[in-house]
């Protein structure tokens, strides 16, 4: 293996990790009354800010690069790939565990194995959560959907114009897609929540959302979508340990072979490719 190809599995394993705790401070953040939508909107806001500075500084010098078919990709996949799926992760995170929102996210590049496995881990939850878990895990279905025509379109715009310039401009998408979302359906209550909630956006913004994005971007410029698919199936693995550690999410037995037959089915799949 290269040089190269080791460094971008290190970076998307790192992106990964940091992405996969994401879910847990989301849950975390939940225990404090806030809405879906608001807590979307501060860990945008916190966010934001890194994206137009480095966009700014990282602007194409070459400008016939960017004609009006990239930035209509750029428009496309940020508003599919970051705006809709994390509105539909985090609307799901409601009504489901942090683990059980992993497993899922990672059936993209699927086959029939991979549904026998999130049967399998959904099978013990249902029978307590009832009409709940259904909502949610049709939500974070409808993010994984989404978030993998973003890892598709990515691995094909990224070439084009470089991985900083894409996640920036994307990212920059998102964020403006989400203000439009809260200024039609908001409370406006932003500055009325617990000091831990800021921390817990801003912990978001940055290493979940800033750092990840950037680094699952340039690993997929340099090991391609299809492998670093095989590496993001670590995330259901260290989203569970997170889970475990700081919201106490225990998984029963059949749950984890739910998680080991939705891993194995990523990795067939994508090895294929």
């Amino acid at each position: 293996m290269s040089k190269i190809r080791i460094l971008g599995v290190v970076l998307a394993l790192l992106g990964v990790v940091l992405f996969s705790a994401k879910a847990v401070m989301v849950k975390l953040a939940y225990q404090y009354d806030i809405d879906a939508v608001s807590l979307l909107l501060m860990r945008m806001l916190f966010a934001l800010p890194f994206y137009l500075v480095i966009a700014l500084v990282k602007r194409p010098k070459d400008t016939k690069v960017m004609n009006s078919r990239i930035y209509l990709w750029i428009l496309g996949l940020g508003i599919v790939g970051y705006y809709l799926a994390s509105l539909f992760d985090f609307l799901g995170l409601q009504y489901i565990k942090a683990s059980l929102e992993r497993i899922i996210l990672f059936i993209y590049p699927t086959i029939v194995l991979t549904y026998f496995g999130i049967v399998l881990a959904f099978s013990l939850e249902l029978s307590l959560e009832g009409k709940g878990l259904l909502i949610g895990g049709s939500l974070i279905f409808l993010s994984a959907t989404t978030y993998a025509s973003y890892i598709a379109g990515s691995g094909w715009l990224i070439p084009k114009i470089g991985a900083t310039v894409f996640t920036s401009y994307a990212m920059i998408v998102s964020c403006l897609c989400v203000l439009i979302h809260y200024g039609l359906v908001g409370d406006f209550n932003l500055l009325n929540y617990p000091n831990e909630v800021y921390g817990l956006g801003l912990a978001m913004a940055i290493l979940s959302t800033v750092i990840p994005s950037y680094l699952v971007s340039y690993s997929i410029k340099m090991i391609g979508a299809p492998s670093f698919a095989i590496v993001a199936s670590f995330g259901p693995i260290s989203t569970i340990l997170l889970a475990d550690y700081f919201l106490g999410e225990s998984m029963h037995w059949a749950q984890w072979l739910g998680t080991v037959l939705v891993l194995i089915g990523v990795f067939f799949v994508t090895k294929k490719d």
